[in-house]
């Protein structure tokens, strides 16, 4: 992304319903300061005497605080915490409490990710409903990607510092899971 205007600091921030992209403009000379999340105006000032301090907002069900500090001179730093956990934590947290695979079926392109905590699945930003039913060696829980049948199998690993291990089929066909986004 180019950095133009009064646009300072950008995060992709991974959550069940999707990857959100957050922007953050500052204009140290107006005052001004904007929060887009994906594309879309949450926040606007345009007149802030005060050019430290923090914002708040949210995005989806996530609480968003961007932080704005000083550095010296007249130079600003900012953070953005979500869910009470700087940026870094958040997304280390989501890396290890969803699953995320890319699938294409029938010309179309989903997103599943399940939220290994809730076990709810999700497809491009929407909850599906799914059915669990447990088999000989673990669980699976069936739903559809448009008219395709598609599972999550869920096996412990036998190790307990891997737990379980869920694998997505769609079409019998294993999907690969995609790494950090």
């Amino acid at each position: 992304i180019q950095m133009t205007g009064d646009l300072v600091a950008f995060w992709d921030v991974p959550l069940s319903d999707g990857v959100h992209r957050i922007e953050f403009d500052h204009g140290t000379t107006s005052g001004k300061r904007i929060i887009r999340v994906d594309g879309k105006e949450v926040v606007r000032r345009d007149w802030m005497f005060k050019l430290v301090g923090d914002e708040i907002f949210t995005v989806g069900t996530a609480r968003c605080i961007i932080k704005v500090e000083p550095v010296g001179g007249f130079s600003y730093s900012y953070s953005l915490v979500v869910n009470g956990k700087s940026y870094k934590q958040f997304s280390e947290i989501q890396s290890k409490a969803i699953k995320t695979w890319i699938v294409h079926v029938c010309g179309e392109t989903y997103r599943v990710v399940l939220e290994k905590d809730t076990l709810d699945i999700w497809a491009n930003g929407k909850k599906l409903e799914a059915m669990g039913e447990f088999v000989e060696d673990g669980t699976e829980t069936h739903f559809t990607l448009g008219d395709a049948p598609a599972y999550i199998k869920a096996v412990t690993s036998g190790k307990r510092r891997e737990g379980i291990i869920h694998t997505l089929i769609v079409n019998n066909t294993i999907v690969p899971e995609v790494q950090h986004e």
